[in-house]
């Protein structure tokens, strides 16, 4: 059974989605991010992202990491194209067109989408979405998202989902780093179809069962 290191509340949600969409068993070792513990460094600390065991698989000291027999893959949305086409059927790649274009459009949304997206959520969950400065950041990274979002509405305007017509693990790898910007309601007002796919990909059961899941973790050891 591959293992996976993190916690619900990391980019580990990317992975618990696509292992409930395809009914795969993921051995969840639970991996605290050090900022979430008051010693991370002490004798007594639970397992995070600090710890000698753990920085020995991550050097980085990033979650989540999957260990599957002998291979250690870090990078959330790698693990994701990795597990789709090893265990996901039709949510992974059916040739290798599809499979670039899979890759194409996770590329995309780490490149082009997460940084704006995750300044964002940034802003709001640090409390500066309410101030002079805070506002400012938010809208000069809306505007960032501008291009990208045009280029996903004109896709979605026309297909219902990035790949094959279906749902795949591009929808939830894009879908995942887009759900950041949804922390200002308005980033998504001038791209309709897409404000309507994401809503369709979080209705899913997979997605809102792991985002329960995620709701019920304490923020705490």
């Amino acid at each position: 059974m591959p293992t996976l290191y993190g916690t619900h509340r990391s980019r580990a949600t990317r992975n618990l989605w696509l292992a409930a969409e395809i009914g795969l068993e993921l051995e969840l070792r639970q991996v605290w991010q050090a900022y979430r513990l008051d010693r991370p460094e002490g004798p007594d600390a639970a397992l995070n992202t600090r710890s000698r065991e753990f920085l020995a698989l991550s050097p980085m000291g990033a979650i989540p990491v999957l260990v599957d027999g002998d291979l250690v893959l870090t990078e959330s949305l790698a693990i994701n194209l990795y597990l789709a086409r090893r265990h996901g059927g039709d949510l992974g790649p059916r040739d290798e067109g599809e499979n670039a274009l899979m890759t194409q459009w996770t590329l995309f949304a780490a490149t082009s989408l997460e940084g704006p997206g995750h300044a964002i959520q940034n802003a709001y969950t640090y409390g500066r979405s309410d101030s002079d400065g805070g506002r400012e950041e938010i809208a000069d990274m809306v505007e960032k998202l501008g291009r990208p979002l045009r280029a996903l509405e004109a896709h979605l305007s026309r297909e219902a989902h990035l790949v094959g017509g279906r749902f795949t693990v591009a929808d939830i790898n894009v879908a995942e780093v887009l759900r950041y910007a949804q922390a200002h309601e308005p980033a998504l007002d001038d791209a309709p179809s897409v404000r309507a796919w994401l809503a369709a990909c979080q209705a899913r059961p997979a997605f809102r069962a792991m985002w329960e899941r995620r709701s019920a973790e304490p923020m705490w050891p």
